[in-house]
């Protein structure tokens, strides 16, 4: 009897465990909050990253906050990348990428400052 491997019946490719290293490694390199270490946890089709709020405008206390939501859309072979609206307690779309490395660039730029805040 021969079994064959169909397209149901593999495993997702996100989340793994070496693209969470991988975007843990990668945000080490970030331009704000670099004195804290960012927390990278698996979630249902990618990752989330959540980080303490060291400038207390999110959590006057200094919790951890989440920072973005990465999800990989199999059907485009796309990352899209989710800020958090902390006001309105929603995720919303801030982009779509083509390659991880250009999600964490991003995440490490935050040139908008909606990432890290």
């Amino acid at each position: 009897m021969t079994v064959g491997l169909g397209i149901n019946s593999a495993r997702p490719a996100h989340p793994n465990e070496v693209d969470r290293r991988r975007i843990e490694r990668a945000l080490k390199s970030r331009h704000r909050y670099r004195y804290v270490s960012a927390s990278i946890t698996a979630v249902g089709g990618g990752y989330l990253v959540e980080s303490p709020c060291c400038s207390r405008n999110i959590d006057i206390q200094g919790g951890l906050i989440e920072v973005a939501l990465l999800h990989h859309d199999s059907a485009s072979a796309c990352w899209k990348v989710f800020r958090k609206d902390h006001r309105q307690c929603v995720w919303k779309l801030h982009s779509t990428h083509r390659r991880l490395a250009a999600v964490t660039d991003l995440l490490n730029a935050d040139p908008e400052r909606v990432f890290w805040q």
